[in-house]
């Protein structure tokens, strides 16, 4: 058994976001020790560093509880876990392309900057006049 110190060092999650999961029921509420101090075993650690790893591809709480609970059920189709990930692919590919728009549209204003005054940037001129423009380039 392992103190929630070492958890997050051991699992790279901050002990605040150990806590917050927690409250969630993304985990479940340790045993505590006479005074008071958390403890967790292998199971807890198999479990925030799935959270972790999940969290890092971007996928949400709601889906990281259900993946979770599709874990309970090994004999379970795999094919809502498939979905869930095609889904956020997805939504990967989609922040992907719109951040390449991002760069287009930032390398296109940067080269139309000829460094002089402020009163004459074409930067602020292009920001402003995207105001017009709530959907962005």
């Amino acid at each position: 058994m392992i103190t929630i110190g070492a958890l997050s060092k051991r699992t790279g999650v901050n002990i605040e976001t150990i806590r917050y999961y927690e409250r969630i029921r993304l985990i479940p509420p340790p045993p505590r020790t006479d005074s008071g101090r958390r403890l967790y075993g292998a199971e807890d650690v198999r479990r925030l560093t799935f959270i972790r790893h999940a969290r890092d591809l971007g996928f949400d709480i709601a889906a990281i509880k259900t993946m979770l609970a599709l874990q309970g059920v090994p004999e379970a189709p795999c094919e809502q876990v498939s979905r869930i990930a095609t889904n956020q692919l997805e939504a990967v590919e989609s922040r992907i392309r719109r951040l390449l728009g991002l760069r287009t549209e930032l390398t296109r204003m940067i080269k139309e900057c000829d460094n002089g005054k402020v009163a004459t940037c074409r930067i602020i001129e292009v920001l402003a006049d995207s105001a017009d423009h709530p959907d962005g380039p």
